[in-house]
């Protein structure tokens, strides 16, 4: 059964940092890439990173140089350690298969808000 449990958001002044988590069952976290994407108010969501299984990185213009992801494959976990936050990262924030067609199942994502 496919799960998807992200955690760590919350409520942060502009320029400080947060450590986002992401448990995935098997069948997702075995996937060629995961990624974090995120969905602010009225707009879509968006990939903002992605990391392969070899440990490739790819970001998004807006959060490359201040968002970092990573992978514990033991624990089937990935990471989105974020820096300098700006008002404009506030959004929930999805983990999920970052590789072939969009994803039909989301976990319940997890709200940054960055506001002074």
């Amino acid at each position: 059964q496919a799960q998807l449990v992200e955690s760590g958001g919350g409520l942060v002044q502009p320029g400080g940092s947060l450590r986002l988590s992401c448990t995935a069952s098997g069948s997702i976290f075995n996937t060629y890439a995961m990624g974090w994407y995120r969905q602010a108010p009225g707009k879509q969501r968006a990939l903002v990173a992605r990391i392969t299984v070899t440990g490739g990185t790819n970001y998004a213009e807006s959060v490359k140089g201040r968002f970092t992801i990573s992978r514990d494959n033991a624990k089937k976990t990935v990471y989105l350690q974020m820096n300098s936050l700006k008002p404009e990262d506030t959004a929930v924030y999805y983990c999920n298969s970052a590789y072939g067609p969009t994803p039909a199942y989301w976990g319940q994502g997890t709200q940054v808000t960055v506001s002074a």
